[in-house]
């Protein structure tokens, strides 16, 4: 703990976790570390700074005993071998989520593919007369399209693209995990509202509001779960 890198590393944890941390005297501290005549103990941390991240307990069943980020960082310290272990493990786990994240965004395009066919029908079958011309066809399913990108992404196709012109794809392959489960819902949404003869002014007020209602149930979902692993680790 005579070391100035660890004294910086504890400061850091500190002010991350915790709100009593004694920064004045960490600056006095700091810039005493790494000097012939500096000395530093868990105790003498403990008390001078209000620390929280290391806990010291004297007698028969007492001992030093530090936070997990506290406890990892002196170990890779003391050990270049733990550290490798640890950086390899990181990237595997990294490689790992990155790898879920991908099976579950293409999984979702593909159920929004697969609805998209279930709103086209319904619009075939109840939005375009036989006398429509292809170029009409063609403006109306685009111009449904249109509705549910409004709905959910704010904008229309044509903006999102003007917007983002070196992107590649459209806004929907650009869309978040959440984005693409809730489009599914309104593109089955949407075909059943078309079959009840809805005009289009009022199926954008009720997909809207399934649209809001469902993005604020999966960040809410989301959030819980962030929260629970924060709160176990």
């Amino acid at each position: 703990m005579r070391n100035r890198n660890t004294i910086e590393f504890l400061g850091v944890w500190e002010e991350l976790h915790n709100p009593d941390f004694n920064r004045v005297q960490f600056e006095a501290v700091k810039n005493e570390a790494g000097l012939n005549r500096f000395v530093m103990t868990p105790t003498k941390w403990i008390t001078q700074m209000h620390a929280i991240g290391i806990v010291s307990k004297a007698g028969r069943y007492g001992g030093t005993y530090a936070h997990s980020d506290i406890a990892m960082s002196f170990a890779t310290w003391i050990s270049p071998e733990f550290q490798l272990y640890i950086m390899k493990d990181y990237r595997r786990l990294k490689t790992d989520e990155n790898s879920r994240l991908s099976l579950n965004w293409n999984l979702n395009r593909e159920i929004s593919k697969l609805n998209y066919r279930i709103h086209t029908d319904a619009i075939k079958d109840n939005l375009i007369p036989p006398e429509l011309t292809p170029a009409q066809v063609a403006y109306t399913y685009a111009n449904e399209a249109d509705v549910l990108n409004v709905v959910l992404f704010g904008k229309t196709a044509k903006q999102w693209k003007d917007e983002n012109p070196t992107v590649k794809g459209n806004m929907r392959d650009a869309a978040t995990l959440n984005q693409l489960l809730v489009l599914a819902h309104l593109e089955s949404y949407n075909a059943v509202l078309i079959n009840q003869g809805k005009i289009q002014k009022e199926r954008m007020r009720l997909l809207r509001q399934l649209a809001v209602q469902q993005l604020q149930t999966l960040e809410a979902v989301s959030l819980n779960n962030l929260t629970q692993l924060t709160e176990n680790t």
